[in-house]
């Protein structure tokens, strides 16, 4: 068969990037006897990398990149939209993935379609996550559209699943699953002195112990919670924890608060304990993951919650949301707190400081948990529901 991909996605450094990359790049290792045509514009045409004989890319011309017109207050131009459908168009396919709802455009009719939406977040935290009325009528839209178009309905996670069915009212015989995993950077390390390194760029003083968050400075990550439990759990003592953030600061398309962020940090005098990394690259971000307490991640909601799989792949326990997948994929990796309260955040980021034990054990289970998982299985799971949306 030949099966249209929307690479478009490609470039973007959050998760739906990284999903992309990898559940495609093993969706093609995995089927030699199908040949996958990617479409892409310039932006992400540029950091393709996938080479395979039965893999083709497609370049359209945008006017605008499609990761950066899908923006939280924008929206995307019809014209190059209709670039992409018309190219697709050309195309004799046999069935068509979009990895992302996010960068999803009109497919011609009858085509058959495979639309993965990662999670329901926007739909139940509009307020935290499209800045404007405007931005929430084209969302909607958007994904109104996607599922009239899909044959079937792609998600990360069964708690996704359950979201889409309650949420969105799809129908849950036409929605698949398939899962995420860390990449093969993430592992553990045993040199204490990389480690070091990688703690001395970012800013960290020699000795310091710390705590990671990884991700976007979006409303529904609660990331001042985080700022607010790291006070509460300081004692004044010169080993008190620091906090690493790690994400897009000026270059994220979506909905942010960075400034509530930084207005935090000064209210509660944290500025030489938190630290503001920008993009780490994985073998730097896998180092800092080694060296730290926990990684926290203690959103409104996570589809999947991919970086801490990540920390947990290598050997990092968590401290993650209960309103995610996050407490059955990593259950005993972790400690898993209810969102929006700060006594149980504070109280899992104060036992993790002070309990070395603990923080072994549960890195351990951590790291197995995230050893089961692995894109291929993602990817074939992926890969049988496209086969199935052609028939």
């Amino acid at each position: 068969m030949r099966l249209g991909v929307d690479a478009t996605c490609w470039a973007n450094v959050r998760g739906y990037g990284r999903f992309t990359r990898e559940l495609c790049t093993a969706m093609v290792a995995l089927s030699s006897e199908h040949e996958f045509v990617f479409f892409a514009d310039a932006a992400a045409a540029r950091v393709f990398e996938l080479r395979a004989p039965n893999a083709r890319l497609v370049t359209v011309t945008q006017k605008v990149a499609p990761t950066q017109a899908a923006a939280a207050d924008r929206a995307r131009s019809a014209l190059d939209m209709l670039r992409l459908t018309r190219a697709v168009s050309a195309e004799r396919l046999d069935a068509f993935f979009s990895p992302s709802v996010y960068t999803f455009f009109p497919l011609p009719p009858r085509l058959r379609a495979l639309v993965c939406i990662h999670d329901c977040i926007a739909e139940r935290y509009p307020e935290l996550t499209l800045p404007s009325r405007r931005a929430r009528v084209f969302w909607r839209a958007k994904v109104r559209f996607a599922l009239w178009q899909a044959r079937l309905v792609l998600t990360v996670s069964d708690y996704s699943a359950r979201d889409l069915a309650r949420v969105l009212r799809v129908p849950a015989s036409k929605i698949r699953v398939s899962t995420e995993a860390p990449a093969r950077a993430y592992r553990p390390s045993e040199s204490a002195e990389d480690i070091a390194r990688a703690a001395a760029e970012v800013g960290l003083p020699a000795g310091a112990r710390w705590f990671m968050y990884v991700g976007g400075f979006n409303p529904h990550k609660n990331v001042a919670a985080i700022v607010r439990a790291l006070h509460a759990i300081s004692r004044g003592h010169g080993d008190d924890p620091h906090l690493v953030l790690v994400g897009p600061t000026s270059s994220d398309v979506f909905h942010g608060e960075q400034g509530h962020i930084h207005a935090t940090v000064r209210e509660l005098g944290l500025e030489s304990r938190v630290h503001w990394a920008g993009y780490v690259p994985d073998e730097e971000l896998r180092l800092l993951h080694c060296g730290a307490l926990a990684l926290a991640i203690p959103s409104q909601c996570e589809g999947f919650g991919l970086p801490a799989v990540e920390a947990a792949a290598c050997g990092t326990p968590v401290i993650a949301t209960t309103e995610s997948p996050l407490p059955e994929l990593l259950a005993d990796g972790g400690l898993f707190v209810e969102p929006g309260r700060l006594e149980p955040l504070a109280a899992a980021m104060r036992s993790l400081a002070d309990d070395r034990a603990a923080r072994a054990r549960l890195g351990g289970v951590a790291l197995e948990r995230a050893r089961a998982l692995t894109w291929p299985k993602g990817a074939q799971a992926a890969l049988d529901a496209l086969v199935e949306c052609s028939r």
